[in-house]
């Protein structure tokens, strides 16, 4: 079992965001099916935030468990997917069946609204009850911690502290998703202006320092990788795969600890085909789902599966959080406040 105050801690993170909350690795949307979707089948429609080619692999393994199935994918930043949801919900339709994006805060505010169908999974046994809703309207799906990245080639001297970004050697060479469109930076300027040490004037430090704000995680870690900027606030999960690539990045883990946000998956009330979106969700919890989930570069949530080479599991990481409630209730404020300072 994991400490008693990572698991307390976990549930209030979240996280989503990725890639996405990014967790959203990039600003396009898109839609598809799968290949092998048999004509006349069930449907589902996948509203994620998850980098396009990762929402394909899972696509792909669901179908091949359930070839029958027709799986309707939309991607982008997780604020934008909610905003898709917002408008499907004044329209009188919402169109998504399961949605897995960023962050726990995105699916509490959706669960206040009456907007998430009830469903405990019976692969949820062998996830941390403390990183899914008691009340079943969503489940983790994995551990994405946000950390510092660094480009090896223009950082001889890696730092180990947050504050290294509103230091002298790190004027006009920072560069940060935005919360505007990434629900995991969403949740990481919630966690860090709430966090003793840091909060606005944190900010307000990076934004002297000249911090760049761009879309998304994606194009954060395309600007480190590639030399454009020497530090980056990325989630790890991308850091690793572009470090395995060759890339000249490295992942730092800070001292005070690190946001963390685990990707929830949920279905959507009154989902159009409850039976395919119900599967949906067990697979991707699944020990194969999970198993998957590793191999394509994420720390899963299951117990038994390892994470994969280069990141840190839950146990190994000391976490930064804050109320879920408050997270919640006063996430629009906290963006509000960023524009203020960042500009949109």
């Amino acid at each position: 079992m994991f400490k008693k105050r990572l698991l307390s801690t976990l549930l209030m993170t979240t996280s989503a965001a990725m890639l996405f909350s990014g967790c959203g690795a990039g600003g396009e949307s898109a839609s598809g099916s799968a290949s092998n979707a048999a004509s006349g089948g069930d449907s589902i429609s996948f509203y994620t935030s998850q980098p396009e080619e990762d929402a394909a692999k899972l696509v792909s393994a669901f179908n091949a468990r359930y070839p029958d199935v027709k799986v309707e994918t939309f991607r982008s930043g997780t604020e934008e997917v909610v905003a898709k949801l917002q408008a499907e919900k004044q329209a009188g339709q919402v169109q998504a069946d399961v949605l897995l994006v960023a962050d726990s805060v995105t699916f509490e505010s959706l669960k206040e609204q009456e907007m998430l169908e009830t469903y405990k999974s019976p692969e949820a046994d062998k996830i941390p009850s403390e990183l899914a809703d008691p009340d079943g309207t969503y489940t983790g799906t994995k551990v994405i911690a946000t950390i510092l990245a660094a480009n090896t080639d223009k950082v001889s001297s890696l730092p180990n502290s947050w504050k290294a970004l509103g230091e002298a050697g790190a004027a006009n060479e920072a560069i940060m998703p935005s919360p505007l469109y990434s629900g995991a930076a969403a949740y990481n300027v919630g966690v860090f202006t709430r966090t003793d040490g840091f909060g606005w004037d944190y900010m307000q430090a990076l934004k002297n320092n000249n911090i760049s704000v761009i879309k998304g995680n994606g194009a954060v870690l395309k600007a480190v990788a590639g030399g454009e900027k020497s530090y980056g606030v990325v989630v790890d999960y991308m850091v690793a795969r572009e470090k395995e690539k060759g890339s000249p990045i490295e992942l730092i883990y800070p001292e005070e600890g690190v946001p963390v946000i685990t990707e929830p998956i949920g279905i959507m009330k009154d989902a159009k085909n409850m039976e395919a979106a119900q599967n949906f969700v067990d697979f991707v919890l699944s020990e194969e789902g999970q198993t998957l989930a590793a191999e394509i570069g994420y720390t899963p949530v299951r117990e038994g599966v390892a994470p994969p080479q280069g990141l840190r599991a839950l146990e190994e990481m000391k976490l930064m959080s804050a109320d879920l409630k408050t997270l919640t209730a006063e996430r629009e404020d906290d963006k509000k406040k960023f524009t203020e300072l960042f500009g949109g």
